[in-house]
């Protein structure tokens, strides 16, 4: 499938629209980590309202506790959560269980997928590591050529924080309906035109590159600096 690219000057506007309307609709939707994703939250969590049906996921984690700065979860939980909850009302949350550690962590997440469908997510919201990097997914890691589980353990993250995460694989992003990859910045340029642009190809080395393969409707929000190398 070949991606959608939107080159917009405020792509966390966009993207909060997108989750606004998943959220609005009573939506599953996978939230991320990173600060493009953040912004794109506090703005989500304008829309109060929109969230009291929806239920919440997580695309990947770090092992630490969910009150440790280094948390999706925590980051997700200040911008979003904490502004949509009230009187005990707000959307279902599934959070990642990170301070079990990569093996027990994927396994308790797994379970939890599997014994509720698992279910189609209506928006999947990704951010792009400057190594081409998806949710904990790595340049040439055991996980990208993982087919059965939805959820794996990773020992060794590729990149800062250095602890191990625990990560949705590629049988779980093609749960979703629709997957919208966020990127801002020119430090992202050069992963967004090896996964998305003109002489893109599949390559394990640069795991966003294989995430047409596997998603029905693939929508790729960029800033200028993110799209200048395409």
């Amino acid at each position: 499938m070949s991606p959608t690219i939107e080159v917009l000057d405020d792509p966390s506007a966009a993207c909060a629209d997108l989750l606004v309307e998943a959220a609005a609709a009573g939506g599953q939707l996978v939230l991320t980590g990173g600060s493009t994703p953040q912004a794109a939250y506090e703005r989500a969590a304008e829309k109060r309202e929109a969230w009291s049906e929806a239920t919440l996921w997580w695309g990947d984690e770090r092992c630490v506790p969910p009150d440790d700065e280094r948390s999706n979860y925590l980051m997700a939980k200040r911008a979003l959560l904490d502004r949509v909850v009230a009187d005990g009302g707000g959307p279902a949350v599934h959070r990642i269980p990170g301070e079990l550690g990569p093996t027990q962590g994927a396994d308790a997440y797994e379970a939890e997928l599997r014994e509720v469908g698992p279910p189609e997510f209506d928006l999947l919201l990704l951010g792009l590591g400057p190594d081409g990097h998806i949710a904990s997914m790595f340049p040439d890691q055991r996980s990208l050529s993982e087919d059965s589980r939805l959820v794996v353990g990773v020992e060794e993250a590729g990149l800062e924080p250095y602890v191990p995460r625990v990560t949705f694989t590629f049988p779980a992003l093609a749960l979703g309906k629709r997957v919208v990859v966020l990127v801002a910045g020119e430090e992202k340029a050069d992963a967004v035109a090896a996964a998305f642009g003109e002489s893109a190809k599949p390559d394990p080395h640069v795991p966003s590159s294989l995430l047409a393969s596997v998603a029905s409707d693939l929508v790729v929000l960029l800033d200028s600096a993110a799209a200048s190398g395409l």
